[in-house]
């Protein structure tokens, strides 16, 4: 049989504003204290994901895409991306509030680091009442008004402040400098990479009493000034695909299946990456189906023609494809 569908063992990242809700989310036994972050898929050197199922299983995902290559990909996404597997997909537990940072643009990040940039998504898994994000600026900010407010601890007091509920959809393009706050379970959807310039962390010390490192200078250039919009917070209706976000690097979609649904990827010529964020869903391809429970991520592979998916009493899945 060939294979189409595949799992991942999670990255558990421990960290020092990371609580307890990953464990509890993905039904873990024997995850440690303080995971800020599972890194769900990743190509990250260092950091790469294990495929858990089928006869590829044991494999990393980059050598998955060096196996596959376009079949997994799809032809124009390899002739772009090589061995390169462009996405990263990662839930996120904010116990504490996470610093305010930013992340380069592609440009800035090969001149400074010879990668990509880091344009993501965030989707609002579950909050705590009151929860809120930091996404860009709410007034008009110059580079040196900024390193000032970062000196004076005021920063945050000309960033836009979102109070959130389940459900709501940030993009976060890179030079948007943002912060999810504390109470917060986040799925986020990004490019493959982990350049991360900090810039303001509250006056926090880490493990061993010293602040933490802060990139004020290496982020000026970085960081986008302009004053941001409101977001329209999309309208997911049951068994109605509801697209999120499209941007130059993916697309996401929203599922809330209370119905089986045929989805057709015949003409997609990309990788699909499903991820449930509540319920449980059985995915089926042909003679191969995988169940897919909440907080667990499934990759599908580009020469697959399409899926069904059949949730049990109630299912809400994100898509995403390049």
């Amino acid at each position: 049989m060939q294979q189409n569908l595949f799992s991942f063992r999670p990255l558990l990242k421990q960290t020092l504003w990371g609580g307890c809700r990953i464990a509890a989310y993905k039904k873990l036994d024997d995850a440690p204290d303080g995971v800020g972050e599972s890194w769900e898929l990743s190509g990250i050197a260092g950091s790469e994901s294990v495929v858990t199922c089928g006869p590829r299983a044991g494999k990393t995902l980059p050598e998955l895409v060096a196996e596959m290559g376009a079949e997994l990909l799809g032809a124009e996404n390899y002739r772009t991306y090589g061995n390169e597997f462009p996405l990263l997909v990662k839930f996120i537990d904010a116990r504490l509030d996470l610093s305010v940072q930013v992340h380069p643009d592609d440009a800035l990040a090969a001149r400074r680091h010879g990668c990509r940039g880091k344009s993501e998504m965030w989707y609002v898994v579950d909050c705590e009442p009151g929860s809120r994000l930091l996404s860009g600026f709410r007034c008009e900010v110059s580079a040196d008004e900024y390193a000032s407010r970062v000196a004076d601890c005021t920063l945050p007091e000309v960033l836009r402040s979102c109070e959130v509920k389940p459900g709501d959809v940030f993009y976060l393009p890179a030079g948007r400098v943002h912060s999810i706050g504390a109470g917060c379970l986040v799925c986020e959807v990004q490019q493959s990479s982990d350049i991360t310039y900090r810039i303001y962390d509250f006056g926090r010390t880490d493990a061993r009493g010293c602040p933490r490192q802060l990139h004020v200078e290496e982020a000026r250039e970085a960081i986008d000034f302009r004053v941001v919009p409101d977001e329209n917070m999309p309208v997911v209706a049951d068994n109605e695909p509801a697209t999120l976000v499209q941007s130059p690097y993916f697309t996401t979609s929203a599922y809330r299946l209370t119905e089986p649904m045929e989805c057709d990827y015949s003409e997609l010529d990309s990788f699909v990456i499903l991820i449930c964020v509540s319920g449980a869903c059985k995915v089926a391809s042909g003679e191969e189906s995988i169940r897919l429970e909440a907080g667990h991520t499934l990759l599908v592979a580009a020469r697959c023609g399409g899926v069904t998916l059949c949730p049990d009493e109630r299912a809400e899945l994100l898509e995403v494809y390049v």
